[in-house]
């Protein structure tokens, strides 16, 4: 007897967080509050950047870019969840279930780049300060987003195209609580071996590129301080490159615990996940803008201009 193929199977189980039944409405309501908060979080400061003029440097034209993906990548796997945890219903469909996938691929590893090109444009703004108008030109930003862009669809296209070859039988239940490529890929009953060499293969290759940049580029910085050291230097670097190494640890931690460091899903693995699908996003406006001068006078700036209109 042929297995069933994927074209059967209209849907699949997400078996969703391991909450207790008591305590759904309290993180059903936790959970939505970090949603919003995300959402909005970042909405602002996309727009403060878009208003304020000052604001318009590399450094905020990639951040405003890590804003949008910290909402999308939060957008793709947060309402499904709440929606789930409210209705009680943990069926999501084949169409929804692989879109879902090619979603989550293309924004999650978009974060890697975003993240390393923002690493990037620190270590020249520091280590070249002089040449830092020259070398981070427009057409160079332009240049390093798109690229990002690109390679981040056509990794969620490879992923996709091979995804949706496999066959899927009686077991049609996700231990997630959203459609994740490599415990989707687990539930198939075909050969799975070359969907599993590529996501290792491409996902490694992705965090490795990613992360030796953002290193890379911190450890030129590091030891361009330390030839001159100096206290208002070191506060100085401290101020420009902390929150975003705050924010790297954590999603790249996070994202190597899940992913690296863990041979079968288990409570552990789910809630590392939700650090870097819903935490993380959640923290990045809190993070960028409390410590940065910047971001706060602009934030000033427009509740002014309300007040003035008003």
């Amino acid at each position: 007897m042929r297995p069933e193929n994927q074209s059967s199977v209209s849907e699949f189980l997400l078996l969703g967080l391991p909450i207790r039944p008591g305590q759904q409405d309290v993180f059903f309501s936790l959970f939505l509050g970090m949603y919003l908060t995300t959402v909005l979080g970042n909405l602002l400061i996309i727009l403060l950047i878009r208003l304020d003029s000052r604001l318009h440097t590399p450094m905020y034209f990639f951040l405003s870019h890590l804003a949008f993906s910290d909402i999308s990548l939060s957008s793709v796997t947060v309402p499904k969840m709440l929606v789930n945890m409210q209705t009680q219903r943990q069926s999501i469909s084949y169409v929804g279930c692989t879109s879902q996938v090619c979603v989550f691929v293309i924004f999650g590893s978009l974060d890697y780049f975003l993240l390393a090109v923002m690493a990037y444009d620190r270590y020249v703004a520091i280590c070249h300060p002089l040449q830092y108008t020259t070398i981070m030109r427009e057409g160079l930003c332009t240049l390093l987003v798109a690229g990002s862009w690109t390679v981040s669809c056509g990794s969620a296209l490879l992923h996709t195209l091979l995804l949706v070859r496999l066959s899927f039988c009686a077991d049609i239940t996700i231990t997630h609580f959203f459609c994740d490529l490599s415990a989707l890929v687990k539930l198939s009953c075909s050969d799975t071996s070359l969907n599993m060499l590529v996501i290792f293969t491409e996902g490694l290759f992705i965090y490795l590129l990613s992360l030796s940049i953002v290193l890379g580029s911190y450890i030129r910085i590091g030891i361009i301080i330390l030839r001159v050291p100096s206290t208002k230097r070191l506060l100085k670097a401290f101020s420009t490159c902390g929150s975003h190494l705050f924010v790297v640890s954590l999603y790249y931690g996070t994202v190597a615990g899940v992913y690296f460091f863990s041979s079968s899903w288990d409570s552990n693995d789910i809630i590392a996940s939700v650090m870097y699908t819903v935490a993380t996003p959640m923290l990045n406006p809190f993070i960028y803008s409390l410590r940065n001068r910047d971001i706060k006078q602009a934030l000033e700036m427009c509740v002014n201009k309300v007040k003035f209109f008003k």
